[in-house]
């Protein structure tokens, strides 16, 4: 009996890239067991060390989600789909409706919405609904670009904006609200320009400041809708938390590569993030856009889907994505849509919750930083700077670099003279190399190569470094001349 199980782009490397893989089995539990048996690698990505399914692994079966439902004791029938999705990581909104009966539009804005004036479904009612809405958009970058965009055309009154980084060329790609005379500026300057620049009725507020626990709760609550356009677990978890918290919908939308995943967390009437994936995955095990890319498109189609639920829920027309996930495959240009359920034993949003305040989110996930003292001790004794290593190589010492960057990667910019071994290929292939020579690993920016350097510590070697932030400190510090990417 063969079933189709789907894998993410996220695990296609563990598994020979392959995007779909038959399998046989009589339950979702059989069906698991054989998937990390034919594909080894697979098994601590999906699986904790007590054997059982980590929580930021979601498992569906013919797009119904079956972890409340005994998951891995869930039959299975030949002909059935079984799909593996991880994690990529005023609530009331009748205030608008009554904030809209004393507005009114000028001629002006009547000829600029014209065409939303002439749609039954928004006509002068809706219209004086979106300019009296207030929406908050966490971050300016790929999904924060469209979504300002839309939205200010769209006639939303007040569109807040919080971020706190600076253009970057890299940013051009994708981040659309953004040019290249604003390379080196503070996102919120560029984007608030182009925000007034479509239209100048729109009132635009700037939070030039992290999202923290500290903050959120501050900042969201005066905003009718909060949209979730960050790119970290830590955030992630934190605007869901503050809105289940102020009972506000949360518009969520997530990208890698070639594939986006949208949703409307709003507990008041389905389920929240953590609903979805009760805790985050393992800090590094989930690459993010800087180290796995992301087609400079799909942002554009996934906030844009997230514009058009923010509209929707001000209008209050429509089947909104409370309670539905939206999978898009841009390769083949598809959409499958994922039954959501609030988990009741959610700790923030179930019968019985535990979380009444929000928490120290880094800790949560994982990435609370050392003691200063500890780290640098630990960290100086295995990296080397950019610097370090011109001089050394300059003196000719015999050093052996070892690049753990993927091969597209590698033909991007190299450093003279490097092995490329990917960090996947890490385990499988050091025996190419001699623990006892001095081994320099590097990477785009540190990451990878310290996993690497982590891994073949444990393996035996000694006289090995980290090249502190990779090929792209190497560009700013030592050689100009090295593209970045």
């Amino acid at each position: 009996m063969a079933l189709k199980v789907l894998l993410p782009t996220a695990l296609r490397h563990l598994a020979a890239n392959q995007d779909e893989v038959q399998l046989s089995g009589g339950n979702v539990g059989e069906v698991m067991r054989g998937l990390v048996q034919k594909f080894p690698d697979l098994r601590k990505h999906l699986y904790n060390e007590d054997g059982r399914l980590r929580n930021f692994v979601n498992i569906y079966v013919n797009d119904e989600d079956v972890r409340y439902m005994q998951e891995e004791k869930t039959p299975v029938k030949e002909g059935d789909v079984v799909s593996i999705v991880p994690s990529i990581a005023g609530g009331n909104l009748t205030t608008i409706e009554e904030t809209a009966t004393k507005v009114e539009l000028s001629n002006d804005e009547i000829k600029r919405y014209s065409r939303h004036l002439i749609m039954p479904e928004v006509a002068m009612e809706g219209q004086k609904k979106l300019k009296s809405a207030k929406v908050l958009l966490i971050g300016t970058g790929g999904l924060g670009a469209p979504l300002g965009l839309y939205l200010a055309a769209a006639g939303i009154g007040r569109i807040g904006l919080v971020d706190f980084d600076v253009v970057d060329f890299s940013n051009l790609q994708r981040q659309v609200i953004h040019s290249t005379k604003d390379v080196g500026r503070p996102k919120l300057d560029s984007a608030k320009e182009k925000i007034l620049g479509i239209n100048p009725h729109v009132q635009v507020d700037t939070y030039e400041t992290m999202l923290r626990a500290d903050n959120a709760l501050d900042i969201l609550k005066d905003y009718d809708i909060v949209i979730d356009g960050t790119d970290n677990f830590p955030t992630r978890y934190l605007v869901n938390d503050a809105c289940v918290l102020l009972d506000k919908p949360n518009v969520y939308g997530s990208i890698f590569r070639f594939e986006g995943q949208a949703s409307v967390f709003y507990a008041r009437e389905g389920p929240c993030y953590r609903c979805l994936y009760p805790e985050p995955p393992p800090p590094g095990l989930v690459p993010s856009c800087a180290e796995g890319g992301v087609l400079g498109i799909l942002p554009g189609t996934i906030g844009l889907i997230q514009a058009t639920e923010a509209v929707k829920l001000i209008l209050r027309k429509g089947r909104t994505l409370v309670g539905r996930l939206l999978l898009y495959d841009a390769l083949e240009m598809k959409f499958r849509e994922l039954k959501l359920r609030k988990n009741p034993k959610c700790p923030l949003c179930g019968e019985h919750p535990t979380i009444k305040a929000l928490i120290d989110y880094d800790q949560f996930c994982g990435i609370t930083p050392q003691p200063v003292a500890a780290a640098s001790t630990d960290e100086s004794a295995f990296e080397i700077t950019p610097e370090e290593l011109k001089a050394r190589l300059d003196r000719g010492d015999d050093l052996t670099i070892v690049d753990v960057r993927e091969p597209h990667e590698y033909e991007i910019c190299r450093l003279p003279n490097s092995i490329l071994i990917p960090l996947g290929q890490v385990a499988a292939r050091m025996h190419e190399l001699n623990s006892a020579d001095e081994i320099v690993v590097h990477c785009k920016m540190g990451g990878r190569s310290a996993k690497a350097v982590k891994q073949l510590r444990e393996a035996g070697f000694k006289k090995i470094k980290n090249l502190k932030g990779g090929i792209d400190l190497w560009a700013q510090k030592v050689d100009p001349s090295v593209p970045r990417y």
